[in-house]
């Protein structure tokens, strides 16, 4: 019984610290010059090309055609 009290806060607290790991910023450098910096890893859709981010400034969901992406970088957090 106190071993099943013990685990499943265990578990919790890995699952919590794997997720939060798991989202990090990015840095899109686009063909233009302007850097913008994503909220979590950026999603590319290869049958449109498009790809889709969520802007860490702004907190909206925004999409950029590929072929104006120049770079896609992890930031340190």
């Amino acid at each position: 019984m106190l071993t099943k009290s013990i685990i499943t806060p265990m578990l919790a607290a890995v699952a919590l610290l794997f997720v939060a790991g798991c989202t990090s910023n990015q840095s899109v450098k686009t063909a233009d010059g302007k850097t913008i910096v994503t909220d979590g890893k950026p999603q590319v859709d290869d049958d449109t090309g498009l790809v889709s981010y969520k802007n860490a400034e702004t907190g909206k969901t925004e999409q950029i055609n590929r072929d104006q992406v120049k770079s896609m970088n992890e930031l340190k957090n």
